[in-house]
């Protein structure tokens, strides 16, 4: 039996902002359909965070989310990962409010603080229609926190709830993070451990840092962890190819990619799942089913998710 390959697929994230894509989703409407057509797509989780409609700013109240997880519940069977990354620039009480109310299957975690810059986006879009955005944009100020302490808040107000989680780690550091957590009994295998390349103040994209964050891992973890990987802008689709022909699983989404191809913007999440799919089936491999996925897991499934 061919080996299945979990997609991820992130909608909307808080990183880029409505002037650089018309396809980003910004109402409640939009990114539910976005959610609904990469599951139908073939993405067995997405990965969600809010925005105000009006603006497309980052929105991390738990109200901003209700509209969209009503519809995504629903219309489709796909595991729902809420974010506890927020915004950089928001507290850990902010950011882990609304997994903490809708009690989701999955929510991300990132696992280690660090510089966060998305300044290197200006090269390229330099008209914005929102006085938020070229301010977020531009900012070379960002740290984005996340202490141990910080950590151990998310851990233990959602393990109680039986949400698991996507841990995000952006450098070496944040995997040996992920180890301390497990030998105090923190988490639990399997650990969904999400490496993520190309990120300005995080690991690089080159072959051989995606090699080094696997070799990391395995040696940490063992058997005790499912890998995927994160490629962030141009990088998303090369990146996934290298995982899923690595034994991995693949994570895209306009959150962290707005290109389909060189130099052409991606016309929907769904387009990039698409490629996603073709790239594993390519190889010979199958796409997981949101159950399958759920087993894979260990989730709880997708009937407990509070909304």
């Amino acid at each position: 039996m061919a080996r299945k390959v979990i997609i991820t697929c992130a909608v909307t994230g808080a990183i880029h902002t409505p002037s650089m894509s018309p396809a980003l989703p910004v109402t409640p409407q939009e990114i539910a359909d976005a959610a609904v057509e990469a599951a139908e797509a073939g993405a067995a989780i997405v990965h969600l965070h809010a925005r105000n409609p009006e603006t497309g700013q980052p929105d991390q109240s738990p109200e901003a989310f209700a509209p969209f997880l009503k519809i995504i519940k629903q219309r489709s069977n796909a595991v729902i990962n809420l974010t506890t990354g927020g915004s950089p620039t928001m507290t850990v009480d902010e950011r882990v409010r609304p997994a903490a109310v809708y009690k989701p299957e999955v929510a991300s975690l990132n696992m280690g603080s660090m510089n966060f810059g998305f300044f290197g986006m200006l090269n390229r879009f330099k008209t914005f229609k929102h006085d938020w955005e070229r301010k977020h944009v531009e900012n070379k100020d960002i740290v984005f926190r996340n202490t141990f302490q910080d950590i151990e808040f998310v851990l233990k107000t959602l393990s109680e709830t039986g949400t698991r989680f996507e841990f995000e780690c952006y450098d070496t550091a944040h995997l040996y993070n992920l180890q301390y957590f497990l030998d105090q009994g923190l988490v639990k295998p399997p650990l969904f451990v999400q490496t993520v390349f190309g990120l300005q103040g995080g690991i690089g994209p080159h072959p051989e840092d995606v090699l080094h964050m696997k070799r990391t891992a395995e040696r940490l973890f063992g058997d005790k962890f499912i890998w995927s990987v994160l490629g962030a802008g141009r990088h998303q689709l090369p990146i996934a190819a290298m995982a899923a022909a690595m034994g991995g699983n693949i994570r895209v989404g306009l959150e962290d990619s707005l290109w389909a191809a060189p130099g052409r913007m991606a016309s929907s999440n769904a387009e990039q799942v698409r490629l996603a799919r073709k790239i594993i089936e390519g190889l010979g491999l199958e796409v997981a089913s949101s159950d399958e996925a759920r087993e894979m897991l260990h989730l709880k499934g997708g009937d407990t998710l509070q909304v």
